[in-house]
């Protein structure tokens, strides 16, 4: 099954968690209102997520939010 994640990003740590995470072409990174702050949003397959969810923690990501996708059109 594949996830959609979004999660806030610290933006000294935007290369790093975007090498860190599995997903398709790359993720999507929006700023937040937030100087410095930056929301990363990517598909992955769940098992692959939580694989590797430990290593964007500690690489800086936080509120990180795991949902369901009911379609994806490739």
């Amino acid at each position: 099954h594949n996830k959609y994640i979004l999660m806030n990003v610290p933006d000294g740590a935007v290369e790093k968690i975007c090498n860190v995470l599995p997903g398709m072409r790359s993720p999507t990174i929006v700023p937040l209102s937030e100087a410095g702050w930056f929301s990363l949003h990517t598909v992955v397959k769940e098992n692959e997520f939580w694989e590797v969810i430990d290593n964007l923690k500690e690489a800086g990501a936080e509120g990180i939010l795991v949902t369901g996708i009911e379609k994806m059109i490739l």
